[in-house]
C-alpha cells in the first residue's frame, strides 16, 4: 500500500489540502476518514467539490478504511489518508495500518483543549494518544504547509 502521507486536519479538505498537499505529494486518491463524514451527504457533497481535478477520493468510516487499506485496495496507488482529529489517526495505527509517521496541520480549539502553535490545540486525551504513538515510534509532526519545518508535535506539548 502507498499511503504516501497522512494528516490530521478538522478541516478534511479545503484550499491547503486541496491543491498545496496533494501536489506537493504527487497524491492520486484523497482518503478522507470520518465515521460522521461517511454518513453526511451535504460534507460529502463539499468533499466531492473540494477534491482537485483528477484525483480520486475515497470517504470511508474507520472500520471499513483499515479492512480497504489492509486488504490491499490501494497497494497501486499514491495515497494521501486525511482523519478530522488526533484520536482517529491513533486508532488506524493501532489497529494495524502502517503508518510510521503523520502530520497534525489544523485543530482548532475547543472546550478543554490548549492550543500548542497557532493553528494546534490539544486537549489531554490527544496529548495521551500523541505520547502513546510516540512512545512506540510513530513520528508525529506539526506543520500546516509542506513548506513549514516538519517539527516534531513534542517539541510543542513542552
Amino acid at each position: 500500500m502507498s499511503i504516501i502521507h497522512a494528516r490530521v486536519d478538522e478541516r478534511l479538505i479545503h484550499g491547503q489540502v486541496a491543491t498545496v498537499w496533494t501536489n506537493s505529494l504527487g497524491a492520486q486518491r484523497i482518503m478522507v476518514v470520518n465515521d460522521l463524514a461517511v454518513k453526511d451527504q451535504i460534507q460529502i457533497g463539499a468533499l466531492k467539490m473540494a477534491k482537485p481535478v483528477g484525483v480520486k477520493l475515497s470517504i470511508l468510516s474507520k472500520r471499513k478504511a483499515i479492512a480497504n487499506i489492509l486488504e490491499g485496495k490501494y497497494d497501486d496507488e499514491k495515497v494521501f489518508l486525511i482523519t478530522k482529529n488526533i484520536e482517529d489517526m491513533g486508532e488506524l495505527i493501532n489497529q494495524g495500518v502502517p503508518l510510521t509517521a503523520f502530520n497534525v496541520g489544523n485543530v482548532s480549539q475547543k472546550e478543554g483543549s490548549r492550543a500548542i502553535k497557532k493553528s494546534v490545540a490539544v486537549t489531554d486525551e490527544d496529548i495521551a494518544v500523541i505520547k502513546q504513538l510516540t512512545d512506540k515510534g510513530i513520528k508525529i509532526t506539526a506543520q500546516m504547509i509542506p513548506s513549514e519545518p516538519a517539527d516534531s508535535i513534542l517539541t510543542f506539548l513542552k
